[in-house]
């Protein structure tokens, strides 16, 4: 539950960014002398639950402008807003049901990234909403608690609806809220989504030549505005970070090098706090960090220059050098006493032992997998319902890919053979693929079947999805057979691929 005083500022600072320009021309928090703004805290979704028990949420995708810049007015896309959408939340247990309203001018979707959701809700490219059209997708939320989000993925045009700010943060809480860690959302429990974008001289977003892993821009957003600082007053804060670019990784630290401790990954908490002074998030991938700070003792997080790229070409291009300021945390003078971290968080079990072989086979190449580019029409495999397979992912290229499978958790297995980094050990739904190791991926296909609705597994560097590196499987029932839905839209076989 969040406070009545977190929730009031937290939404008062955000109504700046996610609602400006929707009625007026784009107001602003006032900037501090040195620039900087209040970090925006996305607000909570309104909803309500009936006597089904149902909890419903509206979304409304739709066009604004938002000041990024300060003093700037740049046309924007939202959710219920004009850049970014509210924070979605449910408990396991629960049905959640949306109504999912289409005012822009094209065709959009809603996904549900990390959520395990019957394939007819996931919003992937064959849930498309036309302009003017409404959905109204419904599942019961059956996973740990985990910081998901939720983002459009149109075919062929991803890149573009995310950039534009379409993206908001979706938390689901089970009974590990129990558990003594940072949880007032907008006090000390903070969404945090990184982004980068480049800006015209007057303010207008810049979709002009893509670099190779997409719209690499170097102003940097922290939900949803450039240049912002967080006023903190506790002793301990819960940074839940999602990578919400469609290109740029981060290898994220504070500017003095302290230590923080990992606490979830993509698909929730991990076993025992993880003790960090680095860690890298690729586009997609989400993390929860906790940090301590001192009264009156200000701290920077910065994004530094990747160092994991063997086997990388042109990585100064890709912004593998590049360093940036993203947010600074400014305790209070005196701040208010927070309680140890606890020992243990979560258990995992294991979904296979170790050394299981491989079940399938992925490589990622160029802008294919398994040299072959999206097909609408084609479905690339079908997997039995309730079980669990291995699949092997490998990045042959020289560019940077990472791989994201909808509907599942998985768990790294293993690395070219070796037991994963502690902070790749939790449940995961993208991971970061470095050219030429063997990652191997332990996933359950549980619960939803579908003949005619598919899943997708793709790179989640946006532009390579959007130019064909992505397929589709079919979870099926025993004894159900695949009739699935052909759509009057072309596969991705005639753009153009890269040479290595």
């Amino acid at each position: 539950m969040v406070s009545r005083r977190g929730f009031l500022t937290g939404f008062a600072v955000a109504s700046v960014a996610l609602t400006a320009g929707c009625t007026r021309s784009g107001s602003s928090a006032p900037a501090t002398a040195g620039g900087s703004r209040p970090l925006p805290i996305p607000p909570l979704a309104p909803s309500t639950v009936g006597t089904d028990g149902v909890r419903r949420f509206s979304l409304r995708a739709q066009a604004g402008k938002t000041e990024i810049l300060a003093g700037k007015s740049t046309p924007t896309w939202g959710f219920n807003g004009s850049i970014l959408g509210p924070t979605l939340r449910a408990k396991r247990g629960e049905t959640v049901a949306f109504t999912v309203h289409n005012a822009l001018p094209e065709a959009t979707t809603v996904h549900w990234h990390g959520m395990h959701v019957p394939a007819s809700c996931d919003g992937g490219p064959h849930q498309t909403i036309q302009p003017g059209g409404t959905w109204q997708p419904s599942w019961t939320v059956d996973q740990p608690a985990a910081t998901l989000w939720y983002h459009p993925h149109p075919h062929g045009a991803t890149e573009k609806h995310v950039y534009r700010g379409l993206a908001g943060i979706f938390l689901i809480d089970d009974e590990s809220s129990a558990l003594d860690l940072p949880e007032d959302y907008g006090v000390d429990d903070i969404p945090l989504i990184i982004q980068d974008r480049r800006l015209t001289p007057d303010g207008a977003l810049d979709e002009s030549d893509p670099s190779d892993i997409g719209l690499l821009g170097k102003t940097i957003l922290t939900n949803g505005i450039a240049g912002a600082h967080l006023p903190v007053r506790t002793e301990r804060v819960r940074l839940r970070i999602l990578n919400g670019s469609s290109g740029r990784i981060y290898r994220l630290a504070f500017s003095d090098s302290r230590e923080f401790q990992m606490i979830a990954s993509d698909g929730g908490l991990l076993i025992a706090p993880i003790p960090l002074r680095t860690i890298q998030i690729s586009p997609g991938e989400r993390v929860e960090i906790v940090v301590s700070l001192r009264g009156g003792d200000p701290v920077t997080l910065r994004s530094l220059p990747i160092e994991q790229r063997a086997g990388i070409s042109k990585a100064a291009a890709f912004g593998f050098d590049d360093t940036f300021d993203i947010l600074s945390l400014e305790p209070d003078q005196k701040l208010k006493p927070a309680a140890p971290l606890p020992a243990s968080l979560a258990a995992i079990p294991a979904l296979v032992a170790p050394g299981t072989p491989a079940t399938r086979t992925f490589d990622l190449r160029w802008h294919m997998i398994n040299n072959q580019r999206m097909d609408m029409n084609r479905i690339d495999m079908t997997i039995p319902v309730d079980t669990t397979e291995v699949w092997s992912v490998r990045n042959s290229d020289n560019w940077p890919h990472n791989f994201h499978v909808h509907d599942v958790q998985f768990q790294i297995t293993s690395i070219d053979g070796q037991a994963p980094p502690p902070e790749l050990a939790g449940w995961k739904d993208t991971v970061y693929t470095t050219p030429g190791p063997t990652y191997l991926l332990a996933m359950r296909f549980a619960g939803h079947t579908d003949p005619t609705y598919p899943y997708m597994f793709h790179c989640h560097l946006l532009l390579h999805e959007d130019q064909g590196m992505m397929g589709q499987f079919l979870v099926l029932a025993p004894g159900q057979q695949p009739a699935p839905m052909q759509m009057d839209m072309p596969g991705m076989e005639g753009h153009g691929a890269h040479g290595s």
